[in-house]
Parts: structure tokens; sequence; C-alpha cells
């Protein structure tokens, strides 16, 4: 009877952790998006303000559970909760913002590219920092070797296969005059863009969060946890013909992307199937460019 209560217990305590991880995810990613217009965004002050105070929330709930004997395993989640609102803060004020005052052109093949490299550095280097700060390693957000050989060839034939089908794929991100010509001398900027972005989406979402859920809810309902956050945070892309078909297409893309990383143990085979996917989009978003 007791045994029953325990695990009774504990799933009740994993149902409960499934919908705050989402309900918190969701909600950084949707209201604190930094490439779209949330409320928050119309007013500048309220919106720092918003933001400091999510992130200090979820510093000071991951710092008193970990202090908890009962609930000491979930701190690790809070905490990556944290890095995410501390990586969207960062990724607006250094990232946006900088661009912006910078005056920098994104309405550019190259612009773009500086732009998604300056956001790869910002994520990047901020998920490292939190995980060294949080007693983690390298190894606990994927970035090792692994398996190694699987994942590049994983990785390299999804980007090929991507790459060669990105023309047709690009209609659907609302592409104008693609022509062999005329991409050529974006191949560059296409790849550093679509590189840049896989990987910081990858460790943002995947890495960041991928070991924490699976010791609770296994690989799938992990891999499938992180992907509905995902996909809602691109509920509100304005570069494709269709939303609905892109995050009926997204959501697939994001399990696939979890299990490559989950079965070759790193980072790097579901980056180079996600910058592969990512070509067709930039392929769109650089046509339409004046």
């Amino acid at each position: 009877m007791k045994s029953n209560r325990l695990a009774a217990r504990e799933w009740g305590e994993r149902i409960v952790l499934a919908l705050l991880f989402t309900a918190i995810g969701s909600y950084i990613m949707i209201v604190f998006n930094p490439w779209g217009s949330g409320p928050l965004l119309h007013n500048r002050v309220e919106d720092y303000l918003a933001k400091i105070g999510t992130s200090v929330i979820l510093l000071v709930a991951a710092l008193l559970v970990r202090r908890s004997k009962r609930f000491e395993k979930y701190w690790q989640i809070l905490f990556a909760l944290f890095t995410m609102s501390v990586v969207v803060s960062l990724d607006l004020v250094f990232g946006v913002y900088r661009v912006y005052y910078l005056n920098i052109d994104g309405n550019s093949p190259v612009g773009f590219a500086f732009i998604k490299l300056n956001e790869c550095f910002i994520v990047v280097s901020v998920i490292i920092t939190f995980t060294f700060l949080s007693g983690g390693s390298l190894s606990s957000i994927y970035i090792q070797k692994g398996k190694l050989k699987l994942g590049l060839i994983i990785g390299s034939v999804t980007f090929i296969l991507a790459a060669a089908g990105s023309i047709p794929m690009a209609n659907l991100f609302n592409a104008k005059g693609l022509s062999l010509d005329r991409i050529i001398p974006w191949i560059p900027w296409l790849l550093i863009s679509a590189l840049a972005n896989g990987t910081l989406e990858e460790l943002w979402f995947r890495g960041l969060f991928l070991r924490k859920l699976q010791p609770f809810f296994g690989n799938f309902i992990s891999i499938f946890l992180i992907a509905f956050v995902f996909t809602l945070m691109h509920g509100s892309v304005t570069y494709t013909a269709s939303n609905a078909i892109f995050l009926a297409i997204v959501f697939p893309l994001a399990l696939a992307w979890g299990y490559v990383m989950q079965k070759t143990d790193s980072v790097w085979g579901s980056i180079l199937f996600h910058a592969g996917m990512d070509i067709p989009i930039f392929l769109g978003i650089f046509s339409n460019f004046k």
C-alpha cells in the first residue's frame, strides 16, 4: 500500500513538472520572444522589469528547491529554465538591440549572417557559462564526441538532402525569383546563417534540457515536451506562407532532432540536420531582400 502511494505521488509530481516545464518554457519563449512583438515589448521599461523579475523568480525557486531534500532532484530543470530566461533577455539586449544601434542592415545576406553569428555567440556562451555555474559539464549539454561518426553521417546526409531540395521547399517561405545564378553568391552567408541558427537552437532547447528531463520522463516524453515548446516558439513567425503547414513540419522535425541527439549522444548530428532544414527558410528570406 505504501509503495502504491509513493508511486502515485511520484507520478503526480512528474505530471506537475511536465506542466510547469511546458508552461514556463512557453511563457518565456512566446512572451519574451526577441524576434517578435509580444505584449511586453511595447514598453521597454516594463519589458526589462518583467524579464528581470522572471529570471529572479526562477533563480530563487531553483536555489530553494536545491535546499529541499524531497525536491532537490528537480532543481537543475528550474535552473535551466532560469538560463533560458537569461538567454532570451540577453539575446534581445545584445543581439536585436545592439544590431539596431550599430545600424547593421539585417535586410541583406551579409547582415543577416552577422546577426545570426551574434545570436549564436550570445546563446552558446551564456548556456555554457551557466552550465558550469550549476556544476554541470559540457557533456551534460551534449557538447562531446559521443558517437561522432554516426552523428556526422546522419547530419551530413540530412543536410545534403535538405540543401538539394531547398529551392522547391523555399516556396513555403515566400521565395521569389530563385535561380542558381542568384543563389550562388549567397552560399557563404546561407551556410553561416544555417549553421549558426542550428547550433544556437539545438543547444538552447535539446542540449539544455534533454539530460535534465530524461530521468523523470524517459527518452520519448522528454523529446516530446521540448519539441512542444520549440514548436510553440515558431507559432508567430512571419516568413512562411502557411503557419499551419510550417508548424506541422516543425514538430516532427523537433522530435527527430531530439532522437538524433540521444542516439548519437552528442549535439553535432542534430546541428547539421537542423542547419540543412533551415536553408529553405533562409533562401526564402534572402530572396525577399531588396
